[in-house]
């Protein structure tokens, strides 16, 4: 009985650590243009609107949420909720 649950309890750590990792590793070495893209993609296909991206060093995130993390972990990319809608409203009207 005492081996059983010694290999269920090493199975648990191995597959929770390397969940963990596999979460966290590839997004810290993404580039940042790359990641913000994923992320606009996935609001948008949210229907999220008046939202602004940031990709600021890490660290200095400020009020807003950290959404992901690039450039091997030196960047943060931070979501703000409805400084967007103003920008993007400006760009529709600037003629092209």
């Amino acid at each position: 009985m005492k081996t059983w649950t010694v290999t269920a309890a090493l199975l648990f750590a191995c597959t929770y650590s390397v969940e963990q990792t596999a979460d966290t590793a590839p997004t810290a070495s993404k580039s940042c243009d790359d990641l913000k893209m994923e992320i606009t993609k996935k609001l948008e296909a949210k229907n999220v609107t008046a939202y602004t991206l940031d990709v600021v060093d890490k660290g200095k995130e400020g009020d807003g949420k950290v959404v992901g993390g690039c450039d091997g972990g030196t960047k943060s990319i931070v979501y703000s909720r409805g400084a967007a809608s103003q920008a993007k409203a400006t760009d529709e009207k600037k003629p092209q």
